[in-house]
């Protein structure tokens, strides 16, 4: 994807705001600590995106090493390094969700988009990618569209909530395509969906 990462970065007069408060949750001298959280607030500020300099930005806010902060920012899949589509689509990759149907789940999703995985539609509203375990397993399989999860997925199930985005509509997070396992969406009897 090409695109145009700025050359500078600040917060917003409200963000910057924010920013205070979240430092001020940590005792003096421990402001490093809210990396993670500045981090994520410069994406959100951002499009959903850390371009360079607001990751350099956020480490002089926080006096710490920029490639402190650079490490964190490389490390971790919530942080975009790239621009990515309106509807950030997350699949988990890890065993449970595999085992499950994770891999259905991934080429429904790339047949109704027409990309593939690490790919963002023409018209940028979708950016499909595989990440690491998204904390669910027991409703495997799981993605997460920014900051929703979808537990217990269909391949027709995923192309339904990706039609509703589409059209500008928001489906229900959690559980929204029946399940074979134990849960609590209170759908089945005795527990089960």
């Amino acid at each position: 994807m090409s695109f145009c990462a700025p050359k500078d970065f600040f917060f917003s007069p409200e963000n910057l705001e924010v920013a205070k408060k979240i430092m001020a949750k940590y005792p003096a001298g421990k402001q490093a600590s809210a990396l993670v959280p500045l981090l994520d607030l410069a994406q959100r500020q951002n499009g959903n995106w850390l371009p360079r300099s607001a990751i350099a930005y956020v480490a002089e806010l926080l006096e710490v090493p920029a490639i402190r902060a650079f490490e964190v920012a490389t490390f971790y899949t919530m942080f975009n390094l790239e621009p990515v589509g309106k509807y950030l689509i997350q699949l988990c990759r890890t065993t449970p969700c595999w085992l499950a149907g994770g891999e259905a789940i991934a080429q429904a999703c790339q047949v109704r988009l027409g990309i593939k995985v690490g790919e963002t539609t023409p018209d940028k509203m979708f950016t499909l990618k595989e990440v690491e375990c998204l904390g669910a397993c027991v409703n495997a399989p799981v993605m997460q569209i920014n900051d929703d999860t979808y537990e217990n997925l269909t391949p027709d199930g995923v192309v339904k909530i990706i039609d509703a985005l589409a059209r500008g509509d928001k489906p229900p997070a959690a559980f929204v395509t029946g399940c074979g396992g134990t849960c609590s969406c209170g759908k089945g009897k005795g527990g089960k969906c």
